[in-house]
C-alpha cells in the first residue's frame, strides 16, 4: 500500500508538470516529479511537518513547498491524501477554491 494517496486532479497536476517542464528538458522534468514524490513520501512520515496557509483555507490542511510548487495535503488520513501540487505564483484566492472543490468531492 503506497504511503499517500493522490486526488484525481492531483495526478492530473502532475502530469502537467511533467509536460510542460519536459518540454524543455525530460530530464529535468523527471526530476522535479520525483522530487514532488519523494516529499509526498516524507509528508505521509511526518503528516504534521507542513505549515498551515489561513490565508487559503480554515480547513486542517497542510502545505509543503518543493520548487515553485505547494502541495497541498490532508495530514489527519491514512494514508495521506495530496490534494494538489498547486504554482505558488497562483493567488491564494484561487488556490482556496481549487481546493474547496476537492475537499467537497
Amino acid at each position: 500500500m503506497s504511503p499517500f494517496r493522490l486526488h484525481p486532479h492531483a495526478v492530473s497536476e502532475l502530469d502537467e508538470i511533467w509536460s510542460y517542464i519536459a518540454a524543455d528538458s525530460i530530464t529535468s522534468a523527471n526530476r522535479v516529479i520525483d522530487e514532488l514524490e519523494s516529499a509526498c513520501a516524507r509528508l505521509s512520515k511526518f503528516p504534521l511537518a507542513g505549515h498551515a496557509r489561513p490565508d487559503i483555507t480554515s480547513d486542517r490542511l497542510r502545505f509543503w513547498r518543493v520548487r515553485n510548487y505547494l502541495i497541498a495535503y490532508a495530514p489527519e488520513t491514512r494514508p495521506v491524501l495530496i490534494l494538489g501540487f498547486i504554482h505558488g505564483a497562483r493567488n491564494p484566492d484561487r488556490i482556496a477554491i481549487i481546493l474547496k472543490s476537492r475537499l467537497e468531492n
